[in-house]
């Protein structure tokens, strides 16, 4: 028996007790164990997403996983490429949440662009709802296919065709994120009315116009069975609106 072992078997059976200090002989594979630091903690790099575009549309990012066996599309991006035809499949899929999902079909040599590389993929499609930020879903056949190499330390991902290599960096493109606009319209009729009767009336008469405006105003607030609807006071204010044009030409 080691001296080391039978020094850890006497001092956990209580017959040898450990000195404040007592020297113990360690060998040679047990100091080296001891002596060796540690490796820093690093944070999570995230997913690996990679730019791509698929004939003449771009389709953003694409997550790269190697926890998927397949490539997935959803059915709306298949409709929006205009992708129709499909080869029927008996596959069934089982998701994260233990589900299990029938797909539409399989669509094969899907011409994806990555960068300067076109490698041809095969996508299952899928009734599912369609990730806005990450709409393709590219498993371990296609990075198999890319020659992928993943450093997880340093968040790079890397492609190889024959001699030529692209790289791209996880954190790098988590500085810039998707740019989605959205672009929304709102009415904003009656303000423009009043607006333009301060602007372009003269005292007396966008007095005038604006006591007759709050009249019905009032008598649609006071009565709240009265028939006169929202749609009528703005029917009113239109009358008015008019009304002030013929002063304005006549003046």
């Amino acid at each position: 028996m080691p001296n080391y072992a039978k020094f850890m078997k006497d001092l956990l059976s209580k017959k040898h007790k450990l000195q404040e200090a007592e020297t113990v002989a360690l060998t040679q594979q047990c100091s080296a164990i001891i002596q060796t630091k540690l490796p820093p903690k690093l944070r999570d790099p995230g997913s690996f997403s990679i730019p791509c575009v698929i004939g003449n549309v771009n389709m953003g990012r694409a997550l790269c996983d190697l926890g998927a066996s397949i490539n997935l599309m959803p059915l709306s991006v298949s409709k929006a490429l205009g992708i129709k035809e499909m080869k029927p499949t008996m596959m069934s899929l089982q998701l994260a949440d233990r589900s299990i999902k029938k797909p539409e079909g399989v669509i094969e040599d899907v011409l994806v662009k990555v960068d300067k590389f076109i490698f041809p993929v095969d996508f299952v499609v899928l009734n599912m709802e369609e990730d806005a930020e990450l709409p393709l879903l590219l498993g371990r056949p296609f990075l198999a296919s890319a020659s992928a190499v993943i450093d997880v330390a340093t968040g790079k991902m890397e492609f190889q065709m024959n001699d030529e290599k692209v790289t791209y960096n996880v954190f790098q493109s988590m500085k810039y994120p998707a740019d989605d606009s959205d672009c929304f319209r709102i009415d904003v009729v009656d303000e423009a009315i009043h607006e333009d009767l301060f602007q372009e009336g003269s005292d007396e008469s966008m007095e005038d116009d604006l006591a007759q405006l709050l009249q019905v105003e009032e008598e649609v607030s006071a009565d709240e069975n009265s028939d006169l609807q929202v749609e009528e006071l703005k029917k009113k204010e239109s009358d008015v609106w008019r009304t002030k044009k013929k002063k304005k030409k006549k003046g």
